[in-house]
């Protein structure tokens, strides 16, 4: 999630900060994608009370989908970990503090009458208050990529292989103590570390598939079988296996973002990456209210194809409301106002995660 924009050529991390880097355009858009395919299909077949065809391509995703996300996020840390303090905390918590804030008072005020049917008003304050100590809903990943970004800054004097032992032993250690901020750090930290540390060859990585696209279609063969047949035999939650699929998942996914941008093909997905977080941030409501309307009106019986129109409203749902927010100047929905800097703001792009 970064400022940078298409360049003809993926560069490394010395690009200049006024281009983007088109194949993690691409990585970031085959993410977004794979997220909002998740909640819809799984919250299809939760309200149904069955499962359909998408739920094979969301198990085949699930050891990758959060993993190179977060390694994508890390990727330009480097470049800018060593900023002062104030700089560093505005464009690395109070960024995404703030876009928390506004989306989960906005989905709050949508859930808030069901919640105080159950319960009461009062406790529903107590949810909402609650929400900032535990992530509410969908938005647990920008609570907890300002976690990551403050660790990573304040232990950078340590040694980077003993951080980065200390986290895959997290992962590995499965920690469940019922709090999704603990649980997903514990999980998810080596990750975005592993971005943060090896970005360089993750760059060369790109660099090669890039140079050898028919080497790379047939790496991305092998790993799409052997991660296919790792899920369907129940091995891919196998402690350090989970691990080393996550990476070469997240390897997976950049190259194919690298091959994509080699091409110029599919596009969407490359928009889709350089307009994530518009997509993470709304994607719930035009996803839950075409869910309903499919259901309840039962047009559609085929639960796959439901979960498939869902995951397609989501995602272009998202991009509308984006698009009539700017229209009705409602900007702040989406760009953080000036208010709420605490250093100068940049130039360039707005809603982009890291620099």
């Amino acid at each position: 999630m970064t400022p940078f924009g298409t360049i003809a050529a993926a560069g490394g991390l010395k690009s200049p900060t006024a281009a983007r880097v088109d194949w993690i355009d691409y990585a970031k858009g085959i993410c977004i994608v794979m997220v909002v395919m998740m909640h819809s299909v799984l919250g299809v077949e939760l309200a149904a009370g069955q499962t359909g065809f998408m739920h094979v391509a969301v198990a085949f995703a699930k050891p990758f989908r959060m993993p190179d996300f977060f390694l994508i996020s890390g990727l330009f840390l480097p470049r800018v970990i060593d900023r002062d303090w104030r700089t560093y905390l505005d464009r690395k918590v109070v960024h995404f503090a703030y876009f928390y804030v506004v989306w989960v008072t906005i989905q709050f005020g949508f859930k808030a009458p069901a919640f105080a049917a159950e319960t009461s008003w009062h406790h529903v304050g107590l949810l909402y208050l609650e929400s900032f100590v535990e992530p509410f809903g969908t938005l647990w990943f920008i609570y907890l990529l300002p976690v990551f970004f403050v660790v990573t800054k304040l232990t950078r004097k340590f040694p980077p292989l003993v951080i980065w032992l200390v986290a895959a032993a997290l992962e590995t250690a499965r920690i469940s103590t019922g709090w999704t901020a603990i649980d997903e750090f514990c999980a998810r930290f080596v990750y975005f570390y592993s971005g943060y540390l090896f970005a360089p060859y993750v760059f060369a990585l790109s660099d090669r598939a890039r140079k050898h696209p028919i080497l790379a279609l047939a790496a991305l063969a092998t790993w799409a079988l052997v991660n296919a047949g790792l899920v369907a035999f129940g091995a891919s939650e196998w402690k350090i296996v989970s691990l080393v699929l996550g990476f070469a998942g997240a390897c997976a996914i950049i190259t194919m973002g690298t091959l994509l941008a080699r091409a110029q093909w599919l596009n969407f997905f490359r928009f889709c990456g350089e307009h994530s977080i518009v997509i993470y941030l709304a994607f719930f409501l035009p996803m839950a209210a075409t869910r309903t309307l499919l259901l309840r009106t039962g047009i559609i019986p085929d639960i796959g194809t439901v979960s498939l129109i869902v995951t397609v409203a989501g995602v272009l749902g998202a991009l509308a409301i984006w698009r009539v927010a700017l229209r009705l100047h409602a900007d702040f929905l989406f760009e953080r106002p000036e208010a709420f800097w605490i250093a100068p703001k940049k130039a360039g792009p707005v809603l982009q995660a890291a620099e």
